[in-house]
């Protein structure tokens, strides 16, 4: 059995293979109406075919746990009855494929309120359907608005939104659920001392930055079924530490480390590594398997399992990662998006048959014969 196909189980929950759908933004939800949040036919054909082509786990994009919390007017939420009733037949269509249906919960922090990214990257205020943005401190993401710095009040009651969205998400039938704390959002910029300049319990040492993140999982873990797993999605590094050039002290893998072991001790149970996203000039080496050694790292040193992401494109590749022991699993996105069966076609360049959707097989023995 190829690694890349080969089972992964976490916690009660067996996933059949290794190559998953990463959480992508789509900017495809209502704007306004009842339906704001509510994944509509576009989200039902976008993630239904990608569990139909042979994906393990499909994971939901970022998903507000508030509407202040969305990256953009656009977004996904989870919230209110109508969005989650809505994901119930989302989750089941997933499920339907033999995948297993999980969702990424987010906070947007102080990137949040923003434009559709094809139209631009500009901050959208009040009169365009956007609202103020929130942080740990009034440090803008460039070219954004300033953030309003969130009192301890605020903080205890986004620790709430995160796990009632959790209780949500568990009620729709989603068996994952991932906390985002990467890519410059709010958590992330908790745990950066990039974004994070706060003199009281949430700033200054490591331990207190990351105290919100730990907060959000202990009350996430709360109300999740003890039987089902919590992932975590971490940025390891801001990519500031790697540039000589650059005098800022960012988030780096040494960090992250540091935080996957916590998190696996708070109860997280899979570390899914991506990197970036505090500063929109950091250098970024980017190529094939760029960010695979912090997954490694993670893996490595603190005993985690994780999941390796970015321009993974190649079956061999993503073989190569997993047998060597770099990674658990790979998360696909770009990819996908390309080619929704890329499973099955990464199944038969390693000499594997995946179990076509019945529909599917049954015309392509035809066609062999």
């Amino acid at each position: 059995m190829s690694s890349l196909f080969a089972p992964l189980k976490l916690r009660d929950l067996e996933i059949l293979n290794r190559v998953w759908m990463a959480p992508m933004c789509m900017y495809s939800a209502a704007a306004e109406g009842p339906d704001v949040g509510v994944p509509n036919d576009f989200h039902m054909a976008h993630l239904a075919t990608r569990a139909a082509g042979g994906a393990g786990l499909v994971m939901v994009e970022a998903t507000g746990v508030r509407p202040d919390g969305r990256i953009s007017q656009w977004d996904l939420g989870l919230w209110n009855d109508r969005q989650q009733e809505s994901f119930v037949r989302v989750a089941a269509a997933i499920r339907s494929h033999g995948a297993v249906p999980a969702i990424q919960l987010a906070h947007a922090g102080r990137k949040a309120s923003v434009d559709k990214p094809w139209i631009s990257d500009g901050y959208l205020g009040e009169a365009d359907g956007g609202w103020p943005a929130v942080g740990p401190s009034p440090e803008p993401f460039q070219g954004l608005s300033p953030p309003a710095e969130l009192s301890i009040e605020e903080i205890n009651q986004l620790v709430n939104d995160f796990a009632e969205s959790a209780k949500r998400a568990a009620k729709a039938g989603f068996d994952v659920v991932e906390i985002h704390g990467a890519h410059g959002y709010l958590i992330h910029s908790f745990l950066s001392p990039v974004s994070n300049h706060r003199t009281d319990g949430y700033g200054g040492s490591f331990e207190n930055r990351m105290r919100f993140a730990l907060e959000v999982v202990d009350a996430v873990r709360g109300v999740w079924p003890e039987d089902l797993p919590v992932f975590f999605r971490t940025s390891a590094t801001d990519w500031l530490s790697e540039n000589d050039d650059d005098p800022r002290e960012g988030w780096t893998g040494e960090d992250t480390v540091r935080l996957a072991k916590e998190l696996q001790a708070h109860g997280v149970d899979f570390l899914d590594v991506s990197t970036g996203g505090i500063v929109r000039d950091a250098k970024i080496p980017a190529g094939p398997n760029y960010q695979v050694p912090f997954a490694a790292q993670a893996r490595d040193q603190a005993g985690i399992p994780t999941s390796a992401v970015g321009l993974i494109t190649d079956a061999h590749q993503a073989q190569e990662i997993l047998s060597g022991g770099q990674a658990d699993a790979i998360f696909l996105g770009r990819e996908l998006l390309r080619n929704p069966y890329w499973p099955q076609h990464a199944a038969q360049a390693l000499g594997l048959d995946l179990q076509w959707p019945a529909q599917y097989g049954y015309a392509v023995q035809r066609r062999k014969h």
